[in-house]
């Protein structure tokens, strides 16, 4: 690892980046290539200082008129308080987006209910699921500073090169290795942050199947690409759902449908 400068901020980790990816010798194109596709992400935890950006579990605050939920309620998300561009999305700038889902893997697929749009000021009481799962452990959910989400190498290999050769991924391992010395770990300024298990925007955290190009690929009408999907948000499950501690949900959402919080073509993908 080269010893960098430490600059902080978006700007500073890309710096670091560079100058690591030079010091080994990693080609200029794969290493610009690897710097388009990070994309910011904004973490929550349920630990933290100040106003709480969200809420997990417990009962989901929704208008005495909606309709009840068809999933269990995962979060709640207050969108005026998340650091502004903090997700790279175009998310409401307040009121609050409500996250359902059933945490396992027949949950995989559309879902027009997984995400809700509640507009501030709307009187909400919070409102059970009737169904044979017990709410998830109540507790408030709060930012944590801005990072970076890059792609995993077998994720950016695929996305890279239409026929991927072994010499590929072994770049691609390469400038993941680059990226964390750069990072200088992954809980420095730059990083995924561990401790961020719910996330708005960034890139998947795929194991198997990558969740946006998936469901871009299964979902979209005719003109509509990958690049016209976005991650809305990702939940490590962890030790709130002990048949899938090891799982992970995605929400995936074409962009122009956020942006017109419309959320009837929501594609859910729960993977372990």
């Amino acid at each position: 690892m080269t010893d960098h400068p430490k600059e902080t901020g978006a700007a500073g980790v890309l710096g670091r980046f560079r100058a690591e990816a030079a010091s080994r010798g990693l080609p200029s194109a794969e290493v610009a290539e690897w710097i388009r596709t990070v994309l910011p992400m904004a973490g929550l935890a349920d630990r933290g200082e100040g106003v709480a950006a969200g809420r997990f579990g417990g009962d989901p605050p929704l208008p005495p008129d909606a309709p009840d939920p068809s999933s269990p309620f995962v979060a709640s998300v207050d969108c005026a308080a998340l650091p502004p561009g903090a997700a790279g999305l175009p998310l409401p700038s307040d009121g609050h987006l409500l996250f359902f889902v059933h945490p396992d893997l027949d949950a995989d697929g559309p879902d027009a209910g997984a995400v809700r749009y509640v507009p501030a000021g709307t009187p909400t009481v919070p409102r059970r699921w009737d169904g044979d799962r017990e709410p998830f452990e109540e507790r408030a959910l709060f930012a944590v500073p801005g990072t970076l989400s890059p792609q995993r190498p077998e994720d950016f290999v695929q996305g890279r090169w239409s026929v991927p050769e072994l010499s590929h991924y072994a770049l691609a391992r390469r400038l993941d290795d680059a990226w964390q010395d750069a990072i200088g770990g992954e809980d420095a300024d730059g990083g995924p942050r561990e401790d961020a298990w719910f996330r708005l925007g960034g890139n998947p955290l795929t194991r198997n199947t990558h969740p946006v190009r998936y469901a871009a690929a299964r979902s979209g009408p005719p003109g509509e690409g990958v690049d016209d999907w976005v991650l809305l948000a990702a939940w490590l499950c962890g030790s709130d759902v002990e048949d899938l501690d090891d799982g992970v949900v995605h929400w995936v959402i074409p962009r122009r449908d956020l942006a017109a919080l419309r959320f009837d073509r929501v594609q859910v993908h729960v993977e372990i």
